[in-house]
């Protein structure tokens, strides 16, 4: 429950890679305070993190007195502890994906409403990448014309630990590739392009040979005539992030995304100007990237929404819903994997809220 004061008593579920890489930016904020941690590996009393108060079981976190909860935890778990926090009127930070599927949204926006005391974030953080301000900047600013079509490509050469993993457990997972990474790719086409109205696609587990995706290939169009194409894969052995964005008056290249990886090489923005050439060779300007303040810029935003009283902005629980909605359009298009994994076609066009 919140307190009077300002200072913000944080717990996070799940302290792995993206936990602690949270409570790094948690603790830079003048505001909060990290006071306890819960994750399955501290029944065995190893790398217990020092000055903190740390348990097991997430049940036991949340009988802390907290004002904040950063769930970082496995898809399975993401929407149950989520609604955990909701309910004991704890503001919620929840990492992408929201859930294994919208039925697991579903059940978070339920509880949301309920408590309408509290806010709820989702961790979308390539929205706050520098490259993609600096991209939706020049698309709201019409300079250069109305957005024509969209080219993504996300991969990596394997879903993380692939092997003996809950990621290639559809029951635990949800999904694959498409879910856990090319679920971004997804939410920056919607931000850039607006809602999708029609999805053709293609999904193929052909590769690695496990339950969920390992490509996803995707043609996808909204009511004004918008067209994107989506390649998600966890066959892309040297790692790649490219969206391009096509205008009437130029195109936007993003080329790379920053990680803690450093994998997906140096991070550029790229301006194409069409003006009158014809030769195909027109004027070009591109801007490179050092710094990713995603991480942190994201922690601060919604330490500020909450400190301030004010609606969080980005990342809201219809943001994740629709985008959600979206990547079960995709696995839903393809007739033979939907038959195959008894996928509902009225689930991937579930209404908000229903």
């Amino acid at each position: 429950m919140m307190n009077s004061v300002s200072q913000l008593k944080v717990g996070i579920a799940g302290y792995g890679v993206v936990g602690k890489r949270r409570a790094e930016f948690i603790r830079l904020h003048p505001n909060l305070s990290l006071v306890a941690v819960c994750d399955l590996r501290f029944s065995s009393n190893e790398d217990l993190p020092v000055g903190l108060r740390v348990f097991s079981s997430y049940d036991l976190l949340l009988e802390e007195n907290l004002d904040v909860l950063f769930v970082c935890l496995p898809n399975y778990l993401a929407a149950e502890v989520t609604i955990a926090g909701l309910r004991r009127g704890i503001h919620v930070f929840c990492e992408k994906p929201p859930g294994r599927d919208l039925d697991d949204m579903a059940r978070v926006i339920q509880v949301e409403n309920q408590n309408s005391g509290t806010l709820l974030k989702y961790g979308f953080n390539h929205r706050y990448h520098h490259s993609v301000r600096e991209a939706l900047r020049l698309v709201d600013s019409g300079e250069l014309g109305k957005v024509i079509n969209l080219r993504g490509v996300y991969g990596k050469s394997k879903i993380i630990s692939f092997e003996s993993s809950w990621r290639t457990q559809r029951t635990q997972a949800g999904g694959g590739i498409l879910l856990d990474q090319g679920i971004h790719m997804v939410d920056m086409m919607r931000l850039f392009a607006g809602e999708f109205v029609e999805v053709k696609s293609f999904i193929s587990n052909q590769f690695w040979k496990h339950e969920v995706e390992d490509n996803a290939y995707a043609l996808m169009k909204t009511s004004t005539g918008v067209v994107a194409m989506l390649h998600s894969s966890a066959t892309q052995w040297r790692h790649r992030f490219q969206l391009e964005i096509t205008l009437s008056q130029g195109q936007i290249i993003l080329d790379g995304i920053l990680s803690g990886s450093k994998s997906y090489g140096a991070e550029t923005l790229t301006v194409v100007y069409s003006e009158d050439d014809e030769s195909g060779n027109p004027r070009e300007e591109t801007k490179s990237f050092d710094e990713d303040p995603s991480w942190k810029d994201e922690v601060f935003d919604f330490a500020d929404s909450i400190l301030l009283q004010k609606v969080v902005e980005g990342g809201t629980s219809s943001d994740a819903f629709k985008t959600m909605q979206l990547v079960y359009q995709i696995y839903c298009s393809d007739k033979d994997w939907r038959v195959r994994y008894g996928l509902s076609e009225a689930v991937s066009t579930k209404e908000l809220g229903s």
